[in-house]
């Protein structure tokens, strides 16, 4: 019997979560619109869904003249407004106790100091254990300044047994020399394994799903390959504009604030090889050698479009064009829509193009990786038997409409043989009954669990930049993107780029 294991033991409840020990929450930029909308509601929903610790403190840092009761009451009106989760008195009572404010500006010492007091004290009074996460919303610009302070204040380098992190929200710098600066202010500082760089679409279940379904099942993986795929295209279009956004984005501009980040983690996410396990350093391991071996096909003016949405009609509405919008000049040449194609050199993907597409003001908002299959080598048809029959896909369904769609062809019903596509449909909302937790929440308990398999880490930012730095230095030497009408999806120039590939865009 020696040898016998229990197999009882030690065998998790899947249905059992992983609860945040004790430990506080510090949110730099509270009046902003992102500590309104998105983070004091995960918090909440957090704490309604029995995941954060009955010890668990919220503390805001603003300039703003408030007491703490005042800070509870912006917490109490976000939390009422935007919160996913439906809302309980008993649970709101219980995370109210915790909430402090301390008043101050990035450049005053003492403000920090009354931060440390304030933490020390919630230490004592609640047991928070000296855990603390400090969340940067607020514009890059400041992170060396507060970096500083805390290091300067004693909350940056933790007691033995306790911890310090820091959460770090994009853009992740203006190019790989900011990119590059930007992680030394903030290492010589916090340590990498105590810095958490949000991007919000890694804590979808639709992006996690892509490791299921690729590794988890025999039927796609033999596929995912040159030898069946033949292109790649990952979309994320909006169909809102920049309407009082001009401050933020003017400079920015589609690339920089979406491919950078978002799309090429999806692309290192669906090309990476097998990890050999999901732990974060193996995960991190394939992002890094995918994304390196990942650069843009030449050449640039062949293989690249860029645009800038003029008016038209967003459905019904009449809407202006980008240099008609506050805050932006006549003469921006800041572009609303990018496409870049990237070629991967390995041996899975050698000779697939990937089509990494975002722009504003288009058709319709959709995030999604559509893998676009080679035709059959021989189609034992008569060609006005599949004159309708287009190209194999498999679409991952990002956002809005979360699933996995497949296309092939089926024969049309009737006496004759004709082949058409058709779809088949997986949609989360119809096959499991418990709700995504909005990405947010799965990346702030993340955080506090010390989990940094969804954050990306310095080697991955900067090889994002080396990959789009070239596309932006040659566009700078352009003038003016191609103009485009709002509702339509882009410019002319990227049909063209498609066109000289022999491909066209999906129209999702």
């Amino acid at each position: 019997m020696s040898g016998w294991v229990n197999p009882l033991r030690d065998k998790r409840d899947k249905r059992m979560p992983r609860i945040a020990g004790p430990c506080g929450v510090v949110i730099f930029g509270v009046t902003g619109d992102l500590a309104r909308k998105k983070l004091m509601p995960a918090i909440y929903d957090l704490a309604n869904r029995g995941l954060l610790p009955a010890s668990f403190s919220l503390i805001g840092f603003a300039r703003r003249d408030w007491e703490h009761e005042d800070f509870g009451q912006v917490v109490y009106e976000a939390v009422k407004q935007h919160a996913r989760t439906p809302f309980r008195q008993e649970v709101w009572d219980r995370l109210a106790e915790g909430i402090r404010f301390v008043q101050g500006t990035f450049d005053d010492e003492e403000a920090f100091g009354r931060l440390a007091e304030q933490l020390d004290k919630l230490d004592a009074e609640r047991g928070t254990s000296g855990n603390h996460a400090f969340y940067l919303s607020i514009p890059p610009k400041a992170f060396q300044q507060v970096c500083e302070q805390l290091q300067k204040s004693g909350l940056a380098r933790p007691q033995e047994g306790r911890w310090s992190r820091v959460v770090i929200e994009k853009p992740f710098g203006h190019d790989l020399q900011s990119a590059q600066e930007l992680n030394g202010v903030v290492n010589s500082v916090f340590p990498e394994e105590s810095v958490f760089r949000i991007d919000h679409y890694l804590g979808k279940e639709t992006v996690q799903n892509i490791l299921a379904l690729r590794f988890a099942n025999e039927l796609y993986e033999p596929i995912w390959n040159n030898n069946y795929v033949d292109s790649v295209q990952i979309t994320m279009a909006e169909d809102i504009g920049l309407g009082g956004r001009g401050g933020y984005y003017d400079g920015v501009g589609a690339a920089r604030d979406v491919i950078q980040n978002h799309l090429l983690q999806l692309l290192a996410l669906t090309a990476m090889e097998e990890p050999v396990s999901f732990g974060p350093s193996e995960l991190q391991a394939e992002k890094i050698k995918v994304l390196s071996a990942t650069q843009p096909m030449q050449p640039l003016d062949q293989t690249t479009a860029r645009g800038q949405y003029a008016a038209g009609w967003q459905g019904s509405e009449k809407v202006v064009g980008l240099l008609e919008e506050e805050g932006f000049s006549e003469d921006s040449i800041t572009e609303t829509y990018a496409a870049i194609t990237v070629e991967i050199d390995t041996r899975r993907w050698a000779g697939v193009p990937f089509f990494l597409r975002t722009g504003k003001r288009l058709g319709r908002r959709v995030t999604e990786i559509a893998l676009i299959f080679k035709r059959a080598p021989h189609l034992p048809f008569d060609k006005t038997m599949t004159e309708e029959l287009g190209q194999n896909a498999l679409v991952i369904r990002v956002q809005p409409d979360e699933g996995i769609t497949t296309r092939f062809g089926s024969k049309v019903p009737g006496s004759a043989m004709e082949v058409r596509d058709v779809n088949m449909d997986f949609s989360y909302g119809s096959a499991f009954a418990e709700d995504s937790p909005e990405a947010y929440e799965r990346l702030i308990l993340d955080v506090l669990l010390g989990e940094p398999s969804l954050f990306p880490v310095n080697k991955e930012v900067e090889m994002s930049w080396e990959i789009l730095d070239p596309v932006l230095d040659h566009w700078a030497s352009q003038g003016k993107p191609d103009a485009y009408e709002a509702g339509t999806w882009g410019p002319a120039s990227a049909d063209e780029m498609m066109h000289r590939m022999g491909r066209e865009w999906r129209r999702p």
